[in-house]
């Protein structure tokens, strides 16, 4: 909000100009009704391992963060330029592989990755778009440039809460709001359902979507009920679909339902224990026969998450230059992969410095923070590094960027970063918003949900003020 100077910038004029009218006690009160808010819509996250409860509201932050018009405009050509070179990178690597063999990528990062599935080689997938729903997240560097820390295309969440957090946040500032000219958010459902339907529509003129889901027990689960029922279709589990001459059906109160094109919400291993993992009961016996066949697409393709391993990561933007002859235009963060010697040597000696992650993990799970770590907790680690190089990689510690937050009646604060969503299916589509994260804790850089961050909403600007669009 503010510049170094100290300065207001300049599209946070208006939201600081109605927060001078307020007290502490009102900011208060406001942040107590947006929690009312979530509380009444059952708007709720799992934090694993958490002894206090199951189930909690997702905290959340009343002061929006806002983008002007032409800043996103970049993210935008950005996120689009870096979506489709991925989805040319997951068509290439499951059918000719020429990228592998033209040395650009190391045939052995990819093909023995653990999400690499051999099961898809050759598999046709409409529009070669493999990650139907992506969500990358991106942090603010010292510079003021957005750059990219991960991209997560094989189950991301979060979508969810951008849209909740838009509804509180009109009741919360509702004059501030409407004044702003900020961008709608409201199409997302409508825009995802029109995706997933162009996956199906060579072969079926209306194709039923559904939701499948790994149930109630899930951390998400919030989030696929939600999505279903703002697209309208069936929320399914495993043990409602069943699979006959390589036809999926759904069992309805009425019969057996013919389900087209299948949301899930379930990752690789579980979606079918014929093919993958044999004691998963998360999927459908057959299901992934039926995609083989062609009679049904799964969104987002299994296999993709090759494409979001942290290792592979190192190298999108040489994958962008190969397939689209173009400069990355949201640059990568300087990553160490420590399957090479020497830069395994230098990530062992900087333990206490950089932020360590497993390449296959997400979620903010199996990584250590080294400047907020213990000596114990650092050796545990060289230990893993030692044993198993090839699954790490490092980066130095990003200082995040720094949103103004409501803390105890105070602002002040906290560490941001960006989670804007894509859809990929007969085209590309940014949705004007996005999901902030918070670290709600002072000092803290970890903003995922599922290790206890909070989030906010997102005003991305239009060119011009006036009404919301």
């Amino acid at each position: 909000m503010l510049a170094p100077d100290g300065r207001v910038r300049k599209h946070y004029h208006a939201l600081e100009a109605r927060l001078a009218t307020l007290s502490a006690d009102e900011l208060a009160e406001r942040q107590k009704t947006q929690e009312r808010f979530f509380l009444l819509q059952g708007i709720t996250f799992t934090v694993y391992g958490a002894e206090s409860s199951t189930e909690r509201i997702i905290p959340t932050d009343i002061l929006p963060r806002i983008i002007p018009a032409q800043e996103w405009a970049r993210i935008e050509a950005g996120l689009i330029q870096r979506l489709r070179a991925l989805n040319m990178f997951l068509a290439d690597i499951y059918y000719d592989q020429q990228i592998l063999m033209d040395g650009v990528v190391p045939r052995e990062l990819v093909l023995q990755a653990p999400s690499y599935r051999r099961e898809m080689q050759n598999l046709y997938v409409p529009h070669k778009a493999y990650a139907n729903v992506c969500g990358s997240d991106l942090i603010r560097q010292p510079n003021g440039e957005f750059a990219v820390l991960e991209d997560n295309l094989r189950v991301p969440s979060g979508v969810s809460y951008m849209l909740a957090n838009r509804e509180a946040s009109k009741r919360v500032f509702p004059g501030t709001f409407r004044g702003a000219g900020v961008r709608s958010i409201d199409r997302y459902p409508d825009l995802l359902l029109a995706t997933l339907k162009s996956m199906a529509a060579d072969w079926r003129p209306n194709p039923q979507v559904a939701v499948l889901t790994p149930g109630v027990y899930n951390s998400a689960y919030y989030e696929h009920a939600y999505l279903a029922r703002l697209m309208g279709v069936p929320l399914v589990e495993g043990r409602d679909l069943v699979v006959h001459e390589n036809m999926v059906y759904m069992r309805t109160t009425t019969g057996l339902r013919r389900i087209d094109v299948i949301y899930r919400r379930v990752d690789d291993d579980f979606i079918d224990p014929l093919t993958f993992r044999r004691d998963s009961s998360l999927g459908a016996a057959g299901l992934f026969n039926a995609y083989r066949a062609g009679n049904v697409v799964i969104c987002n393709a299994p296999g993709t998450g090759v494409a979001d391993d942290k290792a592979v990561y190192a190298y999108v933007p040489e994958i962008i230059r190969y397939y689209l002859n173009e400069d990355a235009i949201l640059p990568n963060i300087e990553t160490y992969l420590c399957r090479e010697p020497a830069q395994l040597s230098h990530v062992l000696a900087n333990l206490d410095k950089l932020v360590v992650k497993a390449v296959g993990a997400s979620g903010g799970y199996g990584m250590l923070v080294g400047p907020h770590s213990t000596k114990a907790q650092q050796e545990e680690f060289a230990d893993a590094l030692r044993a198993d190089p090839a699954n790490y990689i490092a980066q130095p510690t990003i200082q995040l960027s720094t949103a103004p937050c409501l803390i105890d009646h105070a602002i002040e604060p906290r560490h941001v970063d960006l989670r804007p969503f894509i859809l990929s299916g007969e085209k590309i589509t940014v949705t004007p918003g996005a999901l902030t994260r918070v670290a709600l804790k002072k000092g803290s850089l970890v903003v995922n949900s599922s290790q206890g961050g909070g989030s906010k909403d997102t005003w991305i600007l239009a060119e011009s003020k006036g009404a919301a669009r």
